[in-house]
């Protein structure tokens, strides 16, 4: 028998492009090298070639020499890495997972309102937690009332679109956004109570939160914080992958990367930053949160295996939860020239992509007996 075939699901235009190659920053490389270990062979799939009544699929599988399509039973382990906004595809996805097939981070996008929530319930995380409220005329007036610098996000939606900072200053309240017209950061003067008519309107189309800002630590000027790379492996249990900070670009208050953010190794940035003898156990801190925070989420989260988490952290270098990514990127680490855990943030999933496996025989082989 040959290696068992282990899933990848993802959107329509990266499947495209595998024969070429052009998978923007997901690696197909990386999948091809790591599958080797665990004797698995990757199989990159979108939903809609997925035949649920013949139990088939149409795949793209490494012949050695290209990438070629193939038919094959739909895989008993799938890895989502594919974003879905359409209601019809998240049912498919639920169908696929009613028929036998195990899919690990099924849904990878939920609103942040709700993960808030969930982590705000728990007594122990809620420490770590800025304050939210939704963002309504009344939540607004009571935020402003309470602190003097908050953010805006809408409650869906990545790489930092659509975030809002006001803030107060000397000379009272003001709105700082990205203008995509102008393609800068705009700053204009707040009033309380006569909020510009574009933020209404946008306030009322589209479900936005509110957040106290934490002060977070600056390196030249610039907000930074840490992305970590949180996942389950050969064990089934979860583990930190690695982490590495992102700093805004001049100019901004948001780190994305996709949104000129920087990426460096935490500990050389944090070194500069913070007195040297507490760096080791501001960052084994981060990581024991960013553990429970994971645990926390798949307690009430169905199937999460990978997840990226972004925590801030104050000028003493005390952590605070700001958001979860549920398909993280990934390619942080090698902008941080962090390769071999790039690497590992791929190697980590398909180990338990194996693990699954091993453990659906297993449950086959105790049925049969």
């Amino acid at each position: 028998m040959g290696p068992d075939h282990v899933g990848i699901l993802l959107n329509s235009s990266m499947f495209r492009g595998i024969p070429t190659r052009r998978t923007g920053q997901e690696s197909i490389n990386n999948y091809e090298e790591v599958a080797k270990e665990f004797d698995l062979t990757p199989c990159f799939l979108r939903l809609g070639d997925i035949d649920l009544k013949q139990g088939k699929c149409i795949a793209y599988i490494y012949n050695g020499r290209e990438y070629a399509k193939a038919i094959i039973p739909i895989p008993k382990v799938i890895h989502n890495r594919a974003l879905y906004s359409d209601p019809a595809a998240h049912r498919n996805v639920l169908q696929l997972i009613s028929q036998g097939t195990t899919v690990f981070n099924a849904n990878n996008r939920y609103r942040k309102d709700l993960i808030h929530k969930l982590l705000w319930d728990n007594k122990y995380l809620r420490s770590y937690l800025p304050v939210s409220v939704p963002a309504t005329s009344s939540g607004l007036q009571q935020m402003m009332e309470l602190y003097s610098d908050l953010i805006l996000k809408p409650v869906r939606g990545s790489v930092g679109h659509g975030i809002i900072r006001l803030r107060k200053g000397t000379k009272g309240w003001e709105i700082i956004h990205y203008s995509l017209r102008q393609k800068s950061w705009i700053k204009a003067r707040l009033y309380p109570g006569d909020l510009p008519k574009w933020l209404e309107k946008l306030l009322a189309r589209t479900p936005y939160f509110i957040q106290e800002r934490i002060p977070l630590l600056e390196y030249n000027n610039r907000p930074l914080d840490l992305r970590v790379t949180v996942q389950k492996g050969i064990n089934g249990t979860w583990n930190v992958t690695g982490l590495f900070a992102k700093v805004a670009p001049t100019g901004s208050f948001i780190s994305n990367i996709a949104k000129g953010g920087t990426a460096y190794p935490a500990p050389v940035l944090l070194g500069n930053l913070l007195p040297a003898p507490i760096v080791a156990g501001v960052l084994a801190q981060v990581k024991s949160l960013s553990l429970s925070i994971a645990s926390e989420l798949s307690a009430n989260l169905p199937q999460l295996a990978d997840l990226g988490l972004d925590i801030g952290l104050t000028d003493n270098g005390r952590p605070y939860f700001i958001e979860c990514n549920g398909r993280d990127q990934r390619y942080g680490f090698r902008k941080a020239e962090m390769t071999n855990i790039w690497k590992d943030t791929y190697r980590t999933p398909i180990a338990y992509a194996r693990y699954l496996l091993n453990h659906q025989k297993w449950t086959e082989s105790e049925r049969i007996k």
